[in-house]
């Protein structure tokens, strides 16, 4: 495919609000916690106060880390400019709200602001309402792949021409309702997330989000898609990982082909991995069948901050600074080893020209991409 510019970079991460602090939390390799939390997050620095109020808080990550992306950029992108986001489970404390009051008070009296605010695509609409956005408002919901999902749509249409510029990425929000249905799935570790590791347990749940600017071609750029690829996993079940490894290497393929690179042009792998057990398992096998035994750095950034739609677009902007610094980051939580390769331990310099994300959500979805130094 042609190759996209990634021009803009906003975060709302634990223990990281903006691009500075993000780098300096990647850098040090340290976990934000289990659940990683949001912390002094100050909306009013970049959503005016009587909009606030109309906003819950995963709309509130959303259209921040819009705003510090298109800062970022330093360009206004124009009206035409569309908007895909990606989340998970979407407002689930804005929908308990909302039920709660509808049980106790009634359909006339429940809070109609309550029931706009309670769906997915809410903090895109949010998004392209601040900046008067006229393009396509696109909200994905694929569990852990939303966010990739998000950009391959968002990248798809700039190819195709229907848009000049698109803001994607990925929020989440760490709900007590979401936390208990994953603690009663077995799916949170009970410490914190170790992806790879041979003891792993679990993941971690994190909140927040990403967001990146993408354009056919910018003054100012971090890095290109180049390239994506999807596949699906039928071995899976609906609140689970799968067994086939052949299809997450398809994807992979998919998208290694797409940038029309070889195989041995990557250098890095910024791979899903999660710290659960099966996802991490059929992952680090597909890794192990496709590059054999030339396997580049692999980078496993979710024990860092966590799962699910923050946590794959706070993946995919690692990845990007990854590029942009031509150094690989550390990864959080490994300490015993369990495939052929060993995730890396911490941040050091490396010739990066391509570098692979993967994205393999339970229920089998796969979304994989290839970002490239290089425009062309």
């Amino acid at each position: 495919m042609a190759r996209i510019a990634i021009s803009g970079i906003g975060i709302v991460a634990p223990d990281a609000i903006g691009l500075d602090a993000f780098r300096a939390l990647l850098a040090s390799g340290r976990t934000a916690g289990s659940p990683a939390l949001v912390r002094d997050f100050k909306p009013r620095e970049f959503i005016n106060p009587m909009k606030m109020r109309r906003m819950n808080a995963l709309s509130r990550f959303g259209v921040a880390a819009a705003k510090m992306a298109l800062l970022d950029a330093g360009v206004d992108p124009g009206r035409s400019t569309g908007v895909a986001l990606g989340t998970a489970f979407g407002p689930v404390q804005t929908s308990v709200d909302y039920m709660q009051e509808y049980v106790e008070k009634g359909a006339a009296l429940a809070p109609p602001q309550l029931f706009a605010e309670s769906v997915a695509n809410a903090p895109g609409s949010h998004i392209a309402i601040e900046s008067d956005f006229r393009g396509f408002n696109v909200t994905i919901t694929q569990r852990e792949s939303s966010a990739l999902g998000a950009a391959m749509y968002a990248a798809s249409q700039i190819v195709k021409g229907s848009v000049a510029a698109a803001l994607t990425g990925g929020v989440e929000e760490a709900s007590e309702m979401t936390l208990s249905v994953l603690q009663r799935l077995g799916a949170l570790s009970p410490r914190a997330a170790r992806p790879f590791d041979r003891d792993r347990d679990g993941m971690t749940l994190g909140e927040g989000g990403a967001v990146l600017l993408l354009q056919p071609r910018a003054a100012k750029s971090y890095a290109f898609i180049s390239g994506f690829g999807m596949a699906r996993d039928t071995t899976a079940s609906i609140s689970d990982w799968g067994d086939d490894h052949g299809a997450i290497a398809t994807a992979m393929r998919a998208a290694i082909d797409d940038a029309e690179i070889a195989l041995s042009d990557i250098d890095a792998i910024y791979a899903s991995a999660n710290g659960s057990v099966r996802g991490d398992a059929v992952e680090g096998r597909a890794i192990e069948e496709l590059f054999g035994e030339t396997i580049p750095p692999v980078v496993a950034t979710k024990g860092i901050f966590g799962e699910y739609a923050a946590g794959g677009a706070l993946q995919l902007a690692a990845a990007v600074l990854a590029v942009d610094e031509q150094a690989v980051h550390g990864s959080a939580g490994f300490e015993r080893g369990a495939f052929r390769f060993t995730p890396t331990r911490e941040r050091r310099a490396c010739a990066l020209r391509h570098v692979l994300v993967s994205s393999v959500s339970a229920g089998g979805g796969i979304v994989c991409a290839v970002l490239s130094r290089e425009a062309a």
